[in-house]
């Protein structure tokens, strides 16, 4: 399987190990969200939350979660702006990205994470969780919506 940055999802449907689970990433600047879908590729579900230091140490708690599950690729969520531009934010989502899947060699596909964290927030909400809660929670939860979304437009 070779690496590479997918923007196309049937491009990235295509270079996946049938019947594996894939990877979410909820990346932010203090820590990143993880989730993991079932080998069917139905439903995905939050597991941890990575507190970030440098790339190698991410990188290294990535590795650990790919030992357990052996996914077949990622989705990373990418954090559009509302109006459709990137900024800073989607620059360094990019550059992770690029060194991600080679160091992986799994495909990376970068899904437009718009009001990801804002629809795990009202959930979480919704679910009378207290802000203290919900702060430990959040990304994970990101994660979880950002493989959901992908997991549904792969069966659509």
């Amino acid at each position: 399987m070779n690496s590479f940055i997918a923007e196309n999802i049937e491009i990235f449907m295509e270079s996946l190990n049938p019947n594996c689970p894939l990877l979410g990433l909820d990346l932010g600047t203090k820590s990143i969200g993880v989730a993991i879908s079932d080998p069917t590729r139905t439903i995905a579900t939050s597991l941890c939350t990575i507190k970030r230091k440098k790339f190698v140490d991410d990188l290294d708690e990535i590795l650990r979660i790919n030992s357990s599950y052996s996914f077949s690729g990622i989705v990373l969520g990418l954090p559009i702006n509302m109006n459709g531009t990137e900024g800073p934010r989607c620059q360094s989502t990019r550059a992770f990205a690029i060194k991600l899947s080679p160091k992986m060699n799994l495909p990376v596909y970068l899904w437009d994470e718009r009001l990801s964290t804002v629809a795990a927030e009202r959930v979480l909400i919704a679910s009378d969780i207290s802000r203290k809660s919900r702060s430990k929670v959040i990304d994970k939860v990101a994660a979880c919506y950002i493989l959901q979304g992908c997991l549904d437009r792969l069966k659509n």
